[in-house]
């Protein structure tokens, strides 16, 4: 039991002497830039809208996230009043700056036939609704953004 503790110990030491309080982190919120003493790093996309989508998305399970590429994709949700009934979305972000035609959301349902998951056309206001409500938030988080400085 010793011979496990200690290595983890060794590590947790040694990990906590790496940090420094000298080097601070700024963001720009317009750009999503992040830079420090040390380094720089640009997200590829725009940072209202990359938060403002799994801000939005984030009652369903995150299959993956690439905040360089802009690309947001679910995994399957089954809303609990729909059990009958599957949705998955893939956000696309395409743009640094904070536009509507920078966004595209497009969803995929599935129903239940029996054991079987089938295809089906999701209703098209949907992806519309979405895109609404993602632009409507990357707006409340730039304007609180604003508001701060």
């Amino acid at each position: 039991m010793s011979k496990r503790i200690l290595p983890a110990l060794f590590c947790v030491l040694a990990l906590a002497g790496c940090g420094s309080s000298s080097d601070t982190a700024q963001v720009d919120m317009n750009t999503g830039t992040i830079t420090s003493a040390s380094s720089r790093l640009t997200l590829g996309v725009n940072s209202f809208l990359w938060h403002a989508s799994l801000d939005t998305m984030s009652f369903m399970p995150l299959q993956s996230a690439d905040p360089f590429g802009g690309v947001i994709i679910t995994d399957w949700y089954v809303a609990p009043a729909a059990p009958n009934e599957r949705l998955k979305v893939t956000i696309y972000i395409s743009d640094r700056t904070l536009r509507a035609d920078g966004l595209k959301v497009v969803v995929f349902r599935q129903t239940r036939n029996g054991n079987a998951w089938t295809d089906a056309a999701p209703s098209p206001d949907t992806a519309h609704q979405l895109e609404d409500s993602i632009l409507t938030r990357a707006r409340e988080l730039r304007l609180s953004t604003l508001g701060q400085g």
